[in-house]
C-alpha cells in the first residue's frame, strides 16, 4: 500500500465539473493499494501517516501532526502509484489491486483514519475520474510505502 502525502493550505475533487469534496488546511492523500496489500498493511500505514509531524510549530519547524494542528483530511484512490515504468514507455499498473480487493481496503483506511482523529475524512470517488486540486503548503511531499517501511 503507497501513500502520497501532500501538506495542503486546501485540497478538493471535482468530477466532471461538480464538486465532490473539499478541505481547508490539512494533508491530500493519494492512496495505492496493490494486490498483495492486507488489513496489515492498512494498519501500518494508518499509524505511519496519523502520527508524522509535518506541520510547523512556533519556531517553524516540522514538529507537529495534523491532529496537533486539527486539520482536514482527504484521501483519494490513485491505482496509478503502483505504475511499473521499467519496460517500455508505456507504465503498466499489474500490481494494482482489482477493485473487488481494493474497494474494502480503501474504505478500512478511511475508517482507521477517521476513528484515530476522531471525525470524518474527506474521499474522492473510488474508480471515477477525479480532478483534484490542491495548494501544496511547503511544499511538503511524502511518499510511504508499507511494503518498504522506513
Amino acid at each position: 500500500m503507497r501513500a502520497l502525502i501532500q501538506r495542503v493550505r486546501e485540497a478538493s475533487v471535482s468530477i466532471g465539473k461538480e464538486p465532490y469534496s473539499k478541505i481547508g488546511t490539512g494533508l491530500l492523500i493519494l492512496l495505492g493499494i496493490e494486490s498483495a496489500d492486507t488489513e496489515e498493511d492498512v494498519l501500518w500505514l494508518t499509524g505511519k501517516v496519523s502520527k508524522i509531524r509535518i506541520f510547523d510549530d512556533g519556531a517553524g519547524q516540522m514538529n507537529l501532526s495534523l491532529s496537533d494542528i486539527g486539520g482536514e483530511m482527504l484521501v483519494v484512490s490513485q491505482f496509478t502509484l503502483h505504475a511499473n515504468t521499467k519496460k517500455g514507455n508505456r507504465p503498466s499498473f499489474i500490481r494494482a489491486a482489482k477493485p473487488e480487493h481494493a474497494i474494502p481496503l480503501y474504505k478500512k483506511f478511511i475508517s482507521e483514519m477517521e476513528t484515530v482523529f476522531g471525525k470524518s475524512v474527506s474521499t474522492g470517488k473510488f474508480g471515477a475520474s477525479m480532478q483534484v486540486s490542491l495548494t501544496n503548503n511547503g511544499p511538503v511531499t511524502i511518499w510511504i510505502d508499507s511494503r518498504n517501511r522506513e
